[in-house]
């Protein structure tokens, strides 16, 4: 075990209409003009954002909003919802949204307090000094960027995907009503069910620091997400199954199944990052379709961890040795991803990189982490280009 922080300033609102209080948790915050910052109208034609806009006009909170965030959130809504925002003297940004939409605004915190080019803080130039209040009404749970620290964003001149990840960026409050995440697709569900438990696994699987209460409370989350996930394909509306899966992507991403550990190995979500940035696939789709080929490649460094996974989460029975048994509970993973209609490969993703664009994705991938990547083992150029084209 090793020592660590544990930070959750974030005020949680959990439950039924709790989305009409969102007026009054940004009054307690001193909000005197909000940015309502979303993505599809899906939220209007649902009356989410109105209810969201009488609730600030009760508490006599003023508001501007802008929309059209879209999936890998981009820099240069950033910057048009920075200059929004300085026109407009806005005190406190309030995400209506999903993950994207928290990202995004997020960074539109960041371009306020700080100044000069956002992107900077992205691209590791500059470290962030602060950043404007922030409010989140989820509406879909999978990144937890409702808890985390992270902030990740795509600038379009040359599909680059990085992230910003301080505490000035965890949310004033967040309020989560399972209900508001019982209209989404099937894909959008299974998507942000596996970055859940993506989450959880990149913590979870290292090479640094153990703790029984952190790995059992890691090892029960992965369980219910599988659980509810599988519930969900059947039975979309299932409240209580919306309600275990919301809060478990608020607890996967706030540092708590990290404690005592190295921080994790985060190889898949840089990995990821390149993937989406590059094809523009969806950031869970792409996490599954590229976990078995990294566990496989890591796997000697530390098979005694992933057998642990596979005996405690899937399942698996003990084989004669450690690297057996690991070997049987990836492949099982594997398997539950394909059971929920997730990819287990980049074919199965739609992805087919050209020689060319398997060096693209190794050579940006291994710039933005300093060409040493993971904690189970660390990857180098030449090591992430070799998985990116083993998970084809």
């Amino acid at each position: 075990m090793l020592g660590f922080t544990y930070y959750t300033p974030t005020k949680v609102l959990f439950g039924k209409g709790t989305e009409t209080k969102a007026g009054e948790l940004a009054a307690s915050f001193g909000a005197k003009k909000v940015l309502i910052h979303y993505g599809s109208e899906r939220v209007r034609k649902t009356g989410l954002l109105q209810t969201v806009e009488k609730s600030l006009e009760e508490q006599g909170i003023a508001y501007v909003e802008l929309g059209g965030v879209v999936p890998n959130p981009r820099l240069s809504k950033v910057y048009e919802g920075i200059e929004l925002c300085r026109k407009e003297n806005v005190d406190f940004l309030l995400a209506v949204g999903g993950g994207s939409v928290i990202d995004s605004v997020k960074a539109i915190g960041y371009g306020l307090y700080n100044g000069g080019d956002v992107w900077d803080f992205y691209d590791f130039k500059r470290v962030p000094k602060g950043c404007m209040p922030v409010g989140v009404v989820l509406t879909i749970a999978a990144t937890g960027s409702e808890m985390s620290n992270s902030s990740v964003i795509t600038n379009e001149d040359g599909g680059i995907k990085r992230s910003c990840n301080t505490d000035f960026g965890r949310p004033r409050f967040a309020i989560l009503n399972p209900e508001l995440t019982a209209t989404l697709p099937e894909y959008q569900t299974m998507c942000g069910c596996t970055d859940i438990m993506m989450h959880t696994l990149e913590r979870y699987l290292n090479n640094g620091g153990y703790m029984d209460l952190t790995d059992g409370i890691a090892e029960h989350l992965l369980r219910t997400v599988m659980k509810h996930a599988r519930i969900l394909l059947s039975d979309p509306t299932n409240y209580e199954s919306r309600a275990e899966v919301m809060w478990a992507g608020s607890l996967s991403h706030n540092g708590l199944t990290g404690c005592g550990s190295d921080g994790g190995d985060w190889a898949c979500h840089r990995l990821e990052h390149e993937l989406s940035g590059l094809y523009d696939v969806a950031h869970g789709a792409g996490l599954a379709a590229i976990w078995g080929t990294w566990a496989r490649y890591v796997l000697d460094s530390n098979p005694a961890r992933f057998a642990k996974l596979a005996v405690n989460v899937l399942g698996i029975t003990p084989q004669e040795d450690d690297k057996s048994t690991a070997l049987e509970g990836i492949a099982a993973m594997e398997e539950f991803f394909r059971s929920i209609h997730m990819p287990a490969s980049l074919t199965e993703l739609g992805v087919n990189p050209t020689d060319e664009e398997y060096k693209i994705l190794a050579h940006k991938c291994s710039l933005a982490t300093h060409d040493n990547l993971g904690s189970v083992r660390k990857l180098h150029e030449d090591d992430m280009e070799a998985i990116y084209r083993a998970a084809l």
